[in-house]
């Protein structure tokens, strides 16, 4: 079984990925409106598009293309979207100033908590017993499902809209990204029955509106997404409140400790604001959605863009990463960088050419043209290519640079000049 990216946007249609080989392996059309988040169950068996109003549940191993269930209840966007760890039922949350919970077998609302303001994120805490949610007007409330209640407001700054909220998968934090470009950052203490919330840090992360804040399935990495076009990586500490005691106010980015939350990487690439992302299971690997039309996907370690997803015309900004069964989180990379063919074709399925126009060519291909380097171009809609190395270099042919730029001449590594007609001087 293969790992399986979905994507959705203003196009009015939902695709479904092979991560590791890029192709398109199903579209589904979403008529109704656009798609503003996409949410796959923790059994990987349901799929929910949260749209205008409504929310579309699909089944994702069928092959019906209509919807199996309509979450119709809500009078505004709908922002946000998240399943029961037992996909019992899920939360919603909306421009209509709501946060929803519905039956995920009838389709009716069975809670609703109101925020008085648009909603523009939520998601639920890994013991189920809690709701985390963000609006306009700046506020981050913790809703205690067994107390029926909000048990918590937190005001990180008057009047700047909260974009997003993530929760650690352990329980241990919640972090909030604003529109000034701030990330907030709080520890969640359980004491008995009672859930205590200490301020951590504040940074700035971006200089302008922050789209989406997520932490990584090994709670180790925060991801940012911004509207300067690009997603930051940062490392999480918590090993202490970091210039701040129970109960104070958080620090100004002035009075932060610099060694709270380091910024690891910017992901550069994106051409626009780039509006959402997810994190692989072993957190090496994040894929980030663009209104650029693309969806990306990177390997953390070395930064570098492993696959691009295109086909979407009107912007793929929402996405969902779904690995269906156990696989090597290194069998892309092992595939493509140290060669083997056979394992090459197994996942891309001879493809020469993938979904930005760039083309593949085979080592047999390379050797007859005496082995040289080759940068591969042929129209790519953002003047990029894959340049690939000879067999000469290993035993087979290595990618070297995803998604190169040709400004025409470019001095590249060991010298070596480069020129638009794809080969080098």
């Amino acid at each position: 079984m293969s790992v399986i990216l979905c994507t959705a946007g203003y196009d009015h249609t939902i695709r479904f990925w092979e991560a590791l080989s890029g192709i398109c392996s199903r579209t589904i059309p979403h008529p109704d409106s656009q798609v503003n988040r996409l949410c796959i169950s923790p059994d990987k068996r349901y799929l929910a598009a949260a749209g205008h109003h409504t929310v579309k549940l699909y089944d994702i191993k069928s092959t019906n293309p209509n919807a199996i269930l309509t979450f119709d209840g809500h009078t505004s966007n709908v922002t946000g979207v998240a399943f029961h760890c037992e996909s019992k039922w899920l939360v919603t949350s909306s421009e209509d100033g709501t946060v929803k919970i519905w039956d995920t077998r009838s389709g009716n609302v069975q809670r609703n908590y109101t925020h008085g303001v648009p909603v523009n994120d939520v998601v639920i805490h890994p013991n189920q017993g809690e709701l985390i949610s963000c609006d306009r007007g700046g506020n981050v409330r913790i809703w205690d499902l067994g107390e029926n209640k909000c048990s918590h407001q937190l005001i990180p700054e008057d009047d700047v809209s909260v974009a997003s909220v993530t929760v650690a998968s352990d329980g241990s934090m919640v972090c909030a990204g604003n529109n000034a470009g701030n990330v907030y950052v709080w520890k969640m203490v359980m004491r008995g029955d009672l859930t205590s919330i200490i301020p951590v840090c504040k940074f700035l992360a971006h200089h302008t509106y922050i789209t989406r804040v997520l932490l990584s399935p090994d709670v180790r990495h925060l991801a940012t997404c911004s509207a300067d076009h690009t997603s930051r990586i940062w490392s999480v500490d918590l090993s202490s409140p970091h210039n701040v005691q129970p109960g104070d106010a958080l620090p100004s980015a002035a009075e932060r400790d610099p060694a709270a939350f380091p910024l690891e990487t910017t992901l550069h690439g994106h051409q626009r604001w780039v509006w959402d992302c997810a994190f692989s299971a072993d957190s090496a690997y994040l894929v980030t959605a663009c209104s650029d039309h693309y969806a990306r996907l990177w390997e953390l370690g070395s930064q570098s863009i492993i696959r691009q997803y295109n086909g979407h015309h009107r912007g793929a900004v929402f996405k969902e990463l779904a690995a269906e069964a156990d696989i090597d989180p290194h069998a892309l990379q092992s595939a493509e960088n140290v060669g083997d063919d056979d394992a090459l074709e197994e996942y891309v399925e001879e493809i020469v050419v993938d979904a930005d126009g760039y083309t593949y060519i085979p080592s047999s291909e390379m050797l007859t043209r005496g082995g040289n380097l080759v940068l591969t171009e042929n129209g790519s809609v953002d003047s990029s290519a894959d340049v690939y190395g000879p067999a000469a270099w290993g035993a087979h042919e290595n990618l070297i640079w995803p998604e190169y730029v040709i400004p025409g001449a470019v001095q590249r590594r060991q010298d070596i000049r480069w020129r638009n007609t794809g080969w080098p001087e």
